[in-house]
């Protein structure tokens, strides 16, 4: 936003192909050991089913169609690599489409296995750099997404203690409340407050950013992106 004029959609699609030079699906992972190697820092966009994730992730990227928007909730079964502005030595990563989570059709055993992985990529994944949390602003807050908060919080705590040893850096986290076109393009001070509340119980750091977002009408994308921004300016990890 310029001199208090709110940048138009065309604008912004300018913006983001300035950012975006290529996109590039890699691959699907199931478990720790299928995922990329390389030392790409990674973005992971994590939500419940049909909070509106892969639209948000089309909508971030500036691309229609990239990453897959299912019609049936829980159909995403693996962490979708994207790699974004790939070969550079400065604004390359990949931007990470996870599973939906908390779709009652899905049995409780492979849920129980989804949740480990979920556990342990948040936890010692060395290339995750960021989560970026999708909560639906139109719903109360659901046990699904309290439990990411709570695996979040572990996440952050365990590198914390970490830090300098040479294995997971510390993590950075933030919610977008998507779906707020629904309500004039605001969120509800209720909403916020349970949001707040919930990462505070979770032992999320207090300073997590609370983004609102409408993949209909494109709000909240260059928010999105000003969080991308530090992860866009790291050079590739070392391979361990």
């Amino acid at each position: 936003e310029s001199g208090g004029i709110p940048p138009d959609a065309e604008l912004l699609q300018v913006l983001v192909d300035a950012l975006v030079h290529a996109v590039r699906f890699v691959k699907g992972g199931v478990s720790m050991e299928t995922l990329p190697t390389g030392g790409l820092a990674e973005v992971a966009f994590v939500g419940r089913s049909n909070v509106g994730k892969s639209s948000l992730v089309n909508m971030v990227l500036g691309r229609r169609a990239i990453a897959y928007t299912s019609k049936t909730p829980g159909k995403t079964q693996q962490y979708n690599y994207f790699a974004v502005n790939e070969g550079r030595a400065v604004g390359s990563f990949h931007l990470v489409d996870m599973p939906g989570l908390g779709f009652a059709k899905v049995a409780a055993p492979l849920r129980a296995r989804w949740n480990a992985f979920l556990s342990e990529y948040f936890a010692s994944r060395r290339e995750l750099r960021m989560v970026v949390h999708l909560i639906d602003s139109q719903v109360p807050l659901q046990e699904t997404d309290v439990s990411i908060m709570q695996m979040v919080g572990a996440a952050v705590a365990a590198r914390s203690e970490q830090e300098g040893s040479g294995l997971a850096p510390p993590l950075d986290y933030a919610v977008v409340l998507t779906k707020a076109d629904k309500n004039d393009g605001r969120v509800s001070s209720r909403t916020v407050d349970q949001v707040r509340r919930a990462l505070e119980s979770a032992g999320c750091p207090a300073a997590t950013p609370l983004v609102p977002s409408s993949a209909k009408t494109r709000m909240g994308r260059e928010a999105v992106w000003m969080l991308l921004r530090e992860v866009m300016s790291e050079v590739r990890l070392e391979e361990s």
